[in-house]
Order: structure tokens, then sequence, then C-alpha cells
């Protein structure tokens, strides 16, 4: 993985479940079929409230009409972010769609394991409320090395938890890769 994450912020409020990340009605489409893969992508953040999408400016797609990767690589979340169901179709449906970080106050437990043994997302998280300050479109860069995130539309820096060995795993590409690459499997 690179040192370096940047792209543009979407930002979303707190509580946002895994049904607003993909909702239920979109997990027909075949995982080993890349054409309805992309199905993932296009359908990410499809269930979030428009009053709650890109907030605080409201209604704001994170993948545009006719696309199926969004311009938002970041996104920027309040506490409890994956709550609901046990959805591995979640944090795969935000890989398959572009994202490559979330930083949220605080995640579902399941939402975060699933992100994380999957290899789909890099899961920061933050004690700064960043969902009040950043704004939809930003463009922001996460230095890995130093787990920092400086909003460079803003010109401000901020503070993100340490990793630790989760980078290892999301890096390898899952839990498995991770394991295989480390002799851990007999």
């Amino acid at each position: 993985m690179d040192t370096i994450i940047q792209g543009k912020a979407y930002v979303l409020g707190r509580n946002i479940d895994t049904d607003q990340i993909i909702p239920a009605e979109h997990l027909v489409y075949s995982l080993s079929n890349p054409e309805e893969v992309k199905l993932y992508g296009k359908y990410a953040l499809s269930g979030v409230p428009p009053a709650e999408a890109g907030l605080p400016e409201g209604n704001i797609p994170f993948v545009q009409d006719n696309k199926f990767e969004s311009d938002y690589s970041i996104i920027i979340a309040g506490p409890n972010f994956g709550c609901g169901s046990s959805r591995e179709h979640a944090p795969f449906s935000l890989q398959v769609a572009g994202a490559k970080a979330i930083v949220a106050e605080s995640y579902a437990r399941i939402f975060y394991r699933n992100c994380v043994d999957g290899g789909f997302v890099v899961p920061y998280e933050t004690q700064e409320e960043l969902a009040a300050t950043v704004r939809t479109g930003d463009e922001l860069r996460i230095d890995v090395a130093n787990n920092t995130l400086e909003n460079l539309t803003q010109g401000t820096m901020h503070k993100l938890n340490p990793l630790g060995d989760v980078l290892n795993i999301v890096e390898a590409g899952g839990i498995f890769a991770y394991a295989r690459q480390e002799n851990l499997m007999g």
C-alpha cells in the first residue's frame, strides 16, 4: 500500500448502517461475474437518506448516475459507522466504488472486522468530529506512516488513531492472504 492516500472527501453523519451502505435489494449480484460486481460499486451508499448524504450540503450522491465508481475516495463519518446487520458486502461495495479509506469516530464491531478481514478499505478512527468541519469535495491527504489527515482544501491537520497490525492485514488483501504471507497457515 502507498504510504499516502489522497482524494476527495465524502462526508456522512452518525449511525450509518449496512443497509444504507448497500441496500438489501442490491445483494443479488454475483461476486464472481465482473459485470455484476460493478453494480456493488454503483449502489454503494445509495441507501443513505438525502438529508444525510454529503453532510452538511445534503443530497450529494456517492456515485453519480450512470457510473460505477465514485469521485470520492475518502469517507468521513461520525460514530457507529457500519452498524446494523453483519453484511460483508458493505465494505466490499465501498471498495468496488473506489473508496480507499474511511475515517470515522467509531465503527460497529462487525463492520470493522469485515473491513479488515476482507482487506477492503482502510478503517481509520479519529477522536475528532471531522464530519462537522470537513466538507464533501475537500481534497484530503492521509499519511499512513504518521497517522495524520491533512485537509488540503482548508489547510488543517488532524491526528488519526494508529492502525497497528490492521494495516498489515489490509495491505495483504485480508486476513487469509495475510496468514499465507506470514506462513501462519499449516
